[in-house]
């Protein structure tokens, strides 16, 4: 055992120690998990020290490679012969996750509305907050000083967080991009910040997330052909950045690389050759559902997939309606999330087998019935479409968690019906099926949706 790990484990059991008799209290408490996760790293590195199956990456140094270890693992347990759908578990610090898997997105760490237990009760096994919001409050120093998200929040399972790179780019004339870095100034109170890809690794150390997201480029759609090969070739430098750094902080976290190329096949297909060759643990897809039409993002995963390596999990950045999840599962995708089903959900927007209906219609006035027969989710099973109908049109704060609860179960009840159907073998036919009958919002109804969003974004800035 290295001394210096050695020195550390006495510290923190003298901590322990004090801390049951009643000595010490919070603070030093938080001082014991830091120590613990610095120990806990330093005997992982000794032990891969003298590991020789760990193999240079033909890109990055072995140092890189065994640093960036950690309890994560992904395990394929069923494929689809006539399409890439596949059915796996990822495993993490804080649980496994069966895959096809939705993650709803608790941006300011909460789902809006919804309480940690309620988004367990509707089978949640993971959720994504945002690292761009959390630095800016409470602030991910903050967070640390109580053990990290999942203390924050009262959340025991795994938490993914992003980067902040799509809420920068975002911000439009607030932000400024730079081979160090993307600086902005803050929507909350136009104070300046700059993000590198070293300041992102210590954030989401910070945050204490399961699986953390390197700083990228988000390219705006559309883009030119040259500002999407310029943003993608900065966004694999920063990739090797955030590998370079990453094994500074906890070992137990694992970084995703993300794939990028904006609405170029060709630069897709290279960006996921790179950063697939990188030794990063799982992969997300981004840049896509930012404004191009459906068919646009579908004919590009359809080039980047083959591209991508079998073993390592793929996670589909910011798409996540229900015939997103299903079209997108037979195109090799296994993680998704989306703001959409709790965002339209405080609009009055509720999902069905049938499409999306808006509860405040007249139609659901007098309804005895529950918003959908047959929905195992505890809105239908307690309330009937017309007592959610009067919520909602009254505006009542009982409707936002009704109505996100109901959205999340729907979402997670059609990713274990996707998971069961590739391991019974009958993807394509349950894929057929539910699109045949789910009649999604339309184009006109999908971009007025989103300038009605972005117009009160921009009021908030």
């Amino acid at each position: 055992m290295p001394k210096e790990a050695s020195s550390f484990i006495n510290e923190c059991n003298g901590l322990v120690h004090l801390s049951v008799t009643g000595v010490v209290g919070h603070a030093q408490m938080n001082k014991t998990v830091a120590l613990i996760d610095k120990a806990a790293g330093l005997l992982w590195l000794a032990m891969l020290d003298d590991c020789e199956k760990i193999r240079p990456s033909n890109v990055l140094s072995r140092k890189i490679v065994k640093k960036s270890m950690s309890t994560f693992s992904f395990t394929i347990e069923a494929e689809c012969s006539e399409t890439w759908a596949r059915a796996g578990v990822v495993t993490t610090p804080h649980g496994a996750i069966p895959t096809p898997i939705f993650m709803p997105v608790g941006t300011q760490a909460t789902v809006k509305s919804v309480s940690p237990e309620e988004l367990r009760a509707a089978g949640a096994a993971i959720i994504l907050a945002n690292t761009y919001h959390l630095m800016l409050r409470p602030g991910s120093g903050l967070i640390h000083e109580f053990g990290g998200l999942h203390n924050f929040m009262h959340w025991d399972g795994p938490i993914l967080t992003d980067s902040g790179g799509f809420q920068v780019f975002s911000l439009g004339h607030l932000r400024k991009l730079s081979e160090e870095g993307a600086a902005f100034k803050s929507h909350l109170d136009g104070s300046p910040h700059l993000l590198t890809p070293e300041s992102v690794m210590k954030i989401e150390y910070e945050l204490g997330s399961d699986i953390v997201l390197p700083l990228d480029i988000c390219a705006p759609y559309p883009s030119t052909a040259k500002e999407a090969q310029v943003a993608m070739e900065r966004t694999h430098r920063w990739a090797e950045r955030a590998l370079e750094t990453k094994p500074q902080y906890n070992p137990q976290q694992t970084l995703f690389g993300i794939v990028q190329g904006a609405f170029e096949p060709e630069l897709r297909q290279e960006s996921a050759r790179f950063i697939g060759g990188l030794p990063f643990p799982g992969l997300s897809i981004g840049g896509l559902s930012v404004g191009e039409p459906k068919g646009m993002m579908w004919d590009l995963l359809r080039v980047t997939t083959p591209e991508l390596p079998r073993e390592k999990p793929r996670h589909l950045l910011g798409v996540g309606s229900p015939e997103d999840l299903v079209i997108g599962v037979g195109l090799g995708m296994d993680m998704f999330d989306c703001v959409l089903p709790t965002r339209v959900a405080r609009h009055g927007g509720l999902f069905t087998r049938d499409g999306r209906i808006s509860i405040k219609g007249a139609r659901y006035r007098s309804m005895h019935d529950p918003v959908e027969d047959g929905c195992d989710c505890y809105t239908c099973r307690n309330y009937s479409a017309a007592y959610v109908h009067h919520l909602a049109r009254t505006e009542e704060q009982l409707y936002y968690r009704l109505g996100s609860i109901h959205n999340i179960r729907f979402m997670l009840r059609l990713a274990a019906e996707l998971r069961a159907s590739i391991i019974a073998h009958t993807y394509p036919a349950f894929r057929d099926t539910f699109l045949e009958r789910y009649v999604p919002a339309s184009e006109q109804t999908r971009e007025a949706q989103r300038e009605k969003w972005k117009a009160a974004r921009q009021q908030k800035v």
